[in-house]
């Protein structure tokens, strides 16, 4: 976001989202939030860099004759997989983007095991003026087990964020 100039008279340009963060996963809420940004983003003539954060590899773990770990695959297979399965997140989100109105946009995958971590350092790196969000609006036990990234992200983050439910 600008912010006004000593002695000048504030306008609406001073309040435009030139660059947008969407952090995106596979629910139909995230797609939600991409159509949101789109519109922000058509109005603002600002662009928007969608986010998908990945799980780092982590190796299988055995013990004696048990297998602690269902999916066996090496790092290569998983880092395919991953980009495979952001790949196909991005073209859906690239069909709400055009649901919102035609912005520009780029994405981005980053590897992290806390996803509000890379979303904020993401953010930053990028110079993005807005971070726009999904939350699941979850409540009671199953937010503190589950727990919250876009809780997490509101509480670290510098940058703003705009939560669409």
């Amino acid at each position: 976001m600008r912010v006004k100039a000593p002695g000048r008279r504030s306008s609406y340009a001073d309040f435009m989202f030139r660059h947008i963060l969407v952090p995106i996963d596979d629910s139909t809420l995230s797609l939600k939030a991409v159509t949101y940004a789109a519109k922000v983003a058509r109005s603002s003539k600002g662009r928007i860099t969608l986010l998908h954060v990945i799980p780092p590899f982590t190796t299988p773990m055995y013990s004696d004759s048990m297998i602690l770990a269902s999916d066996l695959l090496s790092p290569e297979q998983y880092r395919k997989e991953t980009q495979r399965f952001a790949q196909k997140l991005f073209a859906k989100a690239h069909k709400a983007i055009l649901r919102g109105g035609r912005a520009t946009h780029h994405t981005v995958t980053l590897e992290d095991d806390l996803p509000w971590r890379a979303i904020i350092k993401a953010a930053k790196a990028r110079k993005c003026d807005v971070i726009v969000m999904a939350s699941h609006g979850r409540r009671g036990l199953s937010a503190v087990v589950l727990g919250s990234q876009t809780t997490k992200v509101l509480t670290h983050s510098k940058t703003p964020v705009l939560v669409c439910r």
